[in-house]
């Protein structure tokens, strides 16, 4: 499997002959992006790659549609090129265009003359304090697998931790842990958060036991409150074991990682009918 990370939440998965876009975000930045309730952030830093850099793409994975730092209006455009579009069950009817809407555990195939199928499976996911949902709005994270034999690729999505975070840990055998993090706050909500800290993702790698984990979406936009070495500075309190299982991808460069699986799948795979 091949990583390369374009910047914030959007990375480019090369798996099994497919290659998948996460959270498309290509606006340059200095724009100012309203996300309701009196909350917003500033883009601080571009994109490394540019749409048509890319090299053709099969699918995008879109954890939700109605922020501006996981679909801006470049990443809109570019949804328009993709086949498949696979996100949330209200942001597919959003979207509309065939999107492929998923609640949690619900799964969708994609297949292909020539390559393997994948199954994709949405997460729960909880973008910011109980009782949230009706103003942070629907997102989802993604189980990526092409064989069962193999560990699965997770994407967390934009999210704090909470017990459907631990629900994947114990149903899921993850080989490989995409968490976004940052630590979200906004002034007109004081201390609340809105995704994970570096401290929650230590907690949640204690359980979830991934071999490689890569941390994303905690740079590059002004409502942020822990980049990398905030991140850092909380991994340095961890357990040796749980420190070497970090990767940090540089910006643009595809980096190859290895599919090691370490742990048996636990009983109860992910289901939900095939969309």
């Amino acid at each position: 499997m091949r990583l390369t990370h374009i910047g914030g939440p959007t990375l480019l998965i090369e798996v099994a002959g497919w290659r998948l876009l996460t959270d498309p975000t290509f606006d340059p930045p200095g724009r100012q992006y309203a996300f309701g309730w009196g909350t917003g952030s500033r883009k601080l830093v571009g994109p490394a790659l540019q749409p048509d850099e890319l090299p053709p793409v099969d699918a995008v994975l879109l954890s939700h549609d109605h922020h501006g730092d996981n679909l801006d209006d470049a990443g809109r455009a570019l949804l328009l090129t993709v086949p498949v579009v696979v996100t949330t069950a209200s942001g597919a009817a959003r979207l509309g265009g065939g999107a492929r809407g998923l609640r949690p555990w619900e799964t969708t195939v994609l297949a292909a003359p020539g390559r393997p199928r994948l199954t994709v499976t949405a997460t729960p996911a909880r973008h910011g304090p109980p009782l949230s949902r009706p103003v942070a709005g629907d997102v989802v994270g993604f189980v990526v697998r092409h064989s069962w034999d193999d560990g699965a690729l997770w994407i967390s999505g934009d999210t704090v931790l909470f017990r459907g975070l631990r629900d994947v840990a114990a149903r899921v055998r993850v080989d490989t842990a995409v968490l976004h993090l940052g630590g979200v706050r906004f002034p007109v909500t004081g201390p609340v958060r809105y995704s994970m800290t570096g401290r929650e993702a230590v907690r949640l790698c204690r359980q979830l036991d991934a071999t490689t984990v890569v941390p994303v979406h905690h740079e590059g936009w002004s409502h942020f409150r822990q980049g990398r070495a905030a991140v850092e500075r909380e991994l340095a309190r961890a357990p040796e074991e749980i420190r070497r299982r970090f990767r940090w991808l540089p910006l643009g460069t595809p980096v190859e990682l290895d599919a090691v699986s370490r742990r048996a799948e636990a009983p109860g795979k992910p289901g939900g009918g095939a969309n």
